[in-house]
């Protein structure tokens, strides 16, 4: 199964690869992702292994070398059916030069798609077009349709993630060093997105987390990539309240055991969010130019809050592609405070 989307693009894949395991049980089945995120399905029953594709560098000799050793890699386990689960020319590269008898792909046509892409492929599935603004089944008929197409019925259209005992145990260490024992009340909260114009402003970050714990007696474990260490110390500078900072602490696999502990998950349009549902753990998340309807985790316990604005969503990268989205620096504290408000009398009622 080839998978080299985004964290987000991988939770929704789950239940494609938990349909497929179903469908042929006895069958070996490994995951190609990109660098980095093989941790978040260690502990997935459907899948036996992963491989990681590393990122392309600047040494045109190393990253030569690398990727040679990641086809030998898939060539030395002979592999008889390949999935492609996404529409780019890598995947479609790599799986050709895996040597894999059968190689199944979403036929894709249109702007920008090079002639030789389907070629590569010995069966295309003439898929219908994933229709996210019914939000039936998610953003999963994605790579589900392709599945069908297969002529295999979805086992389930909901995203799962199994937590590792070992990332457990280590998060479970964490929160007591930090002093967040099984009696205290927390939520946890990422206010970073991969992309900037999907962020609210840090300094109604820092005002929420003051207020859970003011009012509502709630502390605040924030979380995040690595790359976005330097910019949470902006919102704890901003916070009176000490708020428990493990931004860049984890992996993927142990922020999903933080999570999956977690009372509440608050945050933007990210993949923390999608991480979180799928671990079971309700969901508050602040969607501007980009839809709810296209990617929000489906159910009762999974909540939206979105601006008022006439023009959101506009699906836009910011105004007039600005980077910037007025809708979101235009939504108030007060909105956010309702949504969460809401959403904890739900999952862990009063205090």
């Amino acid at each position: 199964m080839i998978q080299l989307g985004d964290i987000g693009d991988i939770v929704w894949s789950t239940p494609t690869f938990h349909t497929l395991k179903r469908a042929y049980p006895h069958a070996s089945i490994y995951v190609l992702l990109r660098q980095g995120s093989g941790s978040l399905l260690q502990a997935d029953p459907s899948i036996t292994n992963s491989f990681e594709v590393p990122p392309s560098g600047d040494n045109f000799l190393t990253t030569a070398a690398t990727q040679i050793h990641l086809i030998r890699r898939l060539r030395h386990e002979h592999f008889d059916l390949l999935f492609d689960l996404r529409a780019d020319e890598r995947g479609a590269i790599t799986g050709f030069l895996s040597g894999t008898t059968y190689r199944v792909a979403r036929h894709f046509k249109g702007p920008g798609a090079p002639f030789w892409r389907n070629a590569l492929f010995t069966h295309l599935v003439h898929a219908p077009e994933f229709s996210p603004h019914e939000h039936t089944c998610g953003a999963a008929e994605q790579s589900l349709g392709i599945l069908r197409g297969f002529g295999l019925a979805a086992s389930t259209t909901v995203p799962k993630l199994w937590v590792s005992a070992v990332d457990e145990q280590k998060i479970s260490c964490i929160l007591v060093e930090k002093g967040i024992t099984e009696r205290t009340r927390w939520i946890s909260i990422n206010p970073f997105s991969r992309w900037s114009y999907k962020e609210w402003n840090l300094e109604k970050w820092a005002a929420i987390i003051e207020w859970l714990y003011a009012e509502q007696g709630i502390v605040t474990v924030l979380v995040g990539a690595r790359n976005e260490r330097e910019r949470i110390s902006k919102v704890v500078e901003y916070c009176s309240t000490s708020a428990v900072n493990l931004v860049g602490a984890t992996s993927l696999g142990e922020l999903a055991a933080l999570l999956s502990k977690s009372s509440l998950h608050v945050g933007v349009d990210s993949a923390a969010p999608h991480i979180a549902a799928a671990t079971g753990t309700p969901t508050v998340t602040i969607y501007g130019p980009s839809s709810w309807k296209d990617w929000a985790p489906v159910g009762k316990t999974h909540h939206v809050i979105v601006p008022s604005d006439p023009c959101a969503p506009c699906h836009q990268k910011g105004c007039n592609g600005s980077g910037r989205s007025r809708c979101l620096e235009n939504l108030e504290i007060g909105r956010v405070k309702e949504g969460i408000q809401n959403a904890l009398a739900q999952s862990v009622g009063p205090a």
